[in-house]
């Protein structure tokens, strides 16, 4: 995830078949309380995730091991990474020794189970990335979009429905390479997947064009702002949603915009109807992206709810 992409943005070994078999707390409880929704623990019995990419300035300067013991005090028991090979994510250049790396979350009491790694790398750099993922024992590899960054500030591009078909078709080749290697292979939701073609979401037609035995979704939750509603996708498209990133939005002060994130049960997201929903789409992990300050009350309000 580029900052111009991402707003906030396991056991080792198993294979693809037994996997698919297979200070904050007041505030947050408060705030649940508030908003009506009921106190439960952990929702959908999973470990609760981090997506360690908002906390990227402290891996570079190579504080990874602080990151890990302060998401394992508050309650993190899994992660995702950024994949450290190309361009990508430099931030992360840092954890380029996987076994290295992955003895470093294990020592923290916490377990790598994903990553992220640009359409660009996935493209140019597919079996180095690979090998790094393998070696920290990771069970899925997800690109954050499909599309390239978009630099701040510049216009987003103008697609055709060429464009998904090709990317999707790309997508399926790299995704049956992955899938060969012991590890599913999904799509997050920026950028081009929010766009629209002849009045369609792209994201819908990516779903559509993508081969279900192949490439899943991981969901990021603070698109709801842009229409795109985590529920209403799991019931629309059951089966194909196997992670979330998980973070809560208040109102946008206007249509159209994105409101300011906030910590789970302090925004505007049903969380009750998207746990229940959840299940349909067949969501397996999940991972607050977001500020450690905000991880905090996540964490905290995810730990009420079941």
């Amino acid at each position: 995830m580029t900052d111009s992409v991402i707003e906030g943005e396991c056991m080792a070994g198993i294979s693809r078949r037994e996997f698919v078999k297979t200070t904050a707390v007041g505030t947050a409880a408060a705030g649940l309380l508030a908003s009506g929704v009921k106190l439960q623990a952990n929702p959908l019995g999973l470990p609760i995730g981090s997506q360690t990419y908002p906390h990227r300035a402290e891996i570079l300067k190579g504080n990874f091991a602080g990151v890990l013991k302060e998401l394992k005090q508050i309650g993190v028991d899994q992660v995702e990474l950024c994949g450290p090979i190309g361009t990508g994510y430099p931030e992360f250049a840092p954890l380029k020794d996987g076994a290295t790396t992955r003895k470093m979350i294990l020592d923290a009491g916490l377990r790598p189970i994903s990553a992220h790694f640009m359409m660009a790398d996935m493209r140019s750099n597919l079996a180095a990335s690979i090998a790094w993922s393998k070696a920290l024992g990771l069970e899925q590899m997800m690109v954050p979009t499909m599309g390239a960054p978009v630099p701040q500030g510049t216009p987003a591009p103008t697609y055709t429905m060429d464009d998904v078909k090709r990317l999707c078709d790309e997508f399926n080749k790299i995704a049956a390479e992955i899938n060969r290697n012991g590890m599913r292979a999904g799509i997050h939701n920026e950028g081009f997947e929010l766009s629209t073609i002849n009045g369609r979401r792209t994201y819908d037609l990516c779903l559509e064009a993508t081969d279900p035995k192949l490439v899943g979704f991981q969901f990021q939750m603070s698109t709801i702002t842009n229409g795109l509603v985590a529920a209403d996708y799991f019931q629309k498209y059951p089966g194909r949603f196997f992670s979330m990133h998980v973070q809560d939005v208040g109102k946008p002060a206007q249509p159209g915009g994105r409101g300011t994130q906030l910590s789970v049960g302090q925004g505007i997201i049903d969380w009750n109807k998207t746990w229940a929903a959840a299940k349909q789409g067949g969501v397996r992990n999940y991972f607050v992206e977001q500020s450690m300050e905000l991880t905090r009350g996540s964490v905290a309000a995810l730990k009420t709810m079941k």
